[in-house]
């Protein structure tokens, strides 16, 4: 029975919208799987020398943070990692055992991203403490255990996947217990730290995240049996209808409506309502550039780019994905593209502006900051905002609104085309800030990249034009590509 699951999903993926794309694609996902793998181990390697040089003590040092490192990992699980349930209605018709179909889907997820890709930095990280002469049987246990928490994170993340922002929770109580330890209020690793570091000093102590693994596998395996019906646990919650008195925007016509339209569906839907708070937390990504002596000058722009463009890089690169649920249907209508698109550009405009206005705190770190950001958000609105409109055309996976998880897209998300488009988003601003910098003029930087997204201001009924073009080429293999199941 296993088999023909795994059949079926080998199925479902060689028959998706992106596996049929050219080899290019294909030998450009194999480099990057391989580039950043060899960095994270790497990082496992390395992290015991740099630590070891910075006079700190390699294993305790890291069991200090990994009460942050879990709590991160469960957010990220929260916001991208989607539940199996999803994929299994279909499944419900046929003569499958129940026990069988949920072992599966939970079994599904032990082989995630989400999971192995921590392997790559504790594997090799715990082979260099037993070469150095950490105890062997010590780090064993410490491995296991660690192993354990990050599937019970896996876990949790099924089960607590259904109440609505509960990552924003997570978020924060991982940012009050880190601004308490910086301002040394209150230090939440004095109380962790004993017992992850006890993971290795005290035999045994690894059962007990182990055990806890077992028995939440066994609480979510009896969870989703007993619900796994179609007309009951997997059927989608209904909210109450509200209306919205929108009736200002008719005075813009066409546009007014798309407008109407999207504004409706940014607040009435989970997925969409993910990417407005993850646009906010993209105004504090300045953070860990500006005023840090060690990065170099011309990576300002690149915080730039990210503070004012949050919503444009989370909610921008999904169109028309949006509307996956009824694009064939407004493919019947006459609808004009240049208004459905004007639209959407409208959106990452204000939202990029007000952006802006909010990033005003980084005044703090003085004019010539705060001048960077708003730098970044005018080749935001001339250049970027055409660029991910234009990319759009090309990313072609559905999107399901009732459901928060997978908040940046999945595998199947993924096109070489929509790919080379975000080089410019990012190598040309550091490319033009960087030439100011090095004629030694940061203020010429600054006016290349505001030029840039001017320039792309003027030009832009020649660049929607083009992209009118690509999305009427692009029509026909976006709809048949909607129609497969996520």
């Amino acid at each position: 029975m296993i088999k023909k699951f795994i059949y079926l999903e080998w199925k479902a993926f060689t028959r998706s919208a992106s596996f049929g794309t050219s080899m290019v694609m294909k030998v450009l996902i194999g480099f990057f799987m391989v580039y950043f793998s060899i960095i994270f181990i790497g990082a496992g390697v390395g992290a015991f020398y740099i630590l070891k040089k910075m006079n700190l003590e390699p294993l305790v040092t890291i069991n200090q943070f990994l009460i942050y490192y879990f709590l991160f990992d469960l957010v990220i699980r929260l916001l991208m990692q989607a539940i199996p349930v999803l994929n299994i209605k279909p499944l419900l018709v046929l003569p499958f055992k129940k026990p069988t179909i949920v072992h599966f889907s939970l079994g599904k997820t032990a082989l995630s991203f989400f999971n192995w890709a921590h392997a790559l930095f504790f594997v090799p990280f715990s082979i260099v403490l037993i070469m150095e002469g950490y105890d062997v049987l010590g780090i064993i246990f410490w491995f296991l255990a660690i192993f354990a928490l990050i599937y019970i994170n896996n876990f949790l993340n099924i089960i607590l996947s259904n109440i609505d922002k509960l990552f924003v929770v997570f978020v924060g109580i991982a940012l009050a217990l880190g601004a308490a330890q910086y301002y040394k209020l209150f230090d939440i690793t004095v109380f962790t730290m004993p017992f992850f570091q006890g993971l290795y000093d005290i035999k045994g102590l690894f059962l007990i995240p182990v055990l806890v693994l077992i028995g939440l596998y066994s609480f979510t395996f009896k969870y989703f049996k007993n619900n796994l019906f179609l007309d009951a646990g997997l059927s989608k919650k209904e909210d109450i209808a509200t209306t919205e008195n929108l009736s200002w925007l008719n005075q813009f016509g066409t546009l007014g409506t798309f407008l109407k339209n999207d504004i409706k569906l940014i607040k009435r839907n989970k997925r969409s309502k993910t990417t407005i708070i993850m646009s906010f937390f993209f105004l504090f990504y300045g953070l860990i550039f500006f005023g840090n002596s060690h990065q170099p000058a011309v990576m300002h722009i690149f915080a730039g780019i990210f503070v004012s463009g949050g919503f444009l890089f989370v909610f921008g690169q999904f169109v028309p994905s949006w509307d996956s649920s009824y694009y064939q249907l407004m493919m019947t209508q006459n609808i004009p593209y240049r208004g459905y698109i004007t639209a959407k550009w409208w959106l990452i405009v204000i939202a990029t502006f007000v952006s802006t206005i909010l990033a005003s705190f980084y005044l703090f770190y003085g004019w010539e900051i705060y001048l960077t950001i708003v730098a970044g958000a005018i080749y935001n609105i001339g250049v970027n905002s055409h660029l991910v409109l234009l990319g759009g055309a090309f990313t072609k996976t559905p999107i399901d609104l009732s459901s928060a998880g997978g908040a940046f897209g999945d595998k199947k998300a993924f096109n070489v085309s929509a790919m080379l488009l975000t080089l410019p988003k990012i190598l040309l601003p550091l490319a033009l800030y960087g030439f100011g910098l090095y004629l030694g003029d940061k203020t010429l930087g600054l006016l290349l990249v505001a030029g840039a997204g001017v320039l792309g201001f003027i030009f832009k009924d020649k660049v929607f034009s083009l992209i009118e073009k690509r999305y009427k080429i692009e029509k026909y293999s976006t709809i048949s590509a909607y129609k497969q199941k996520n």
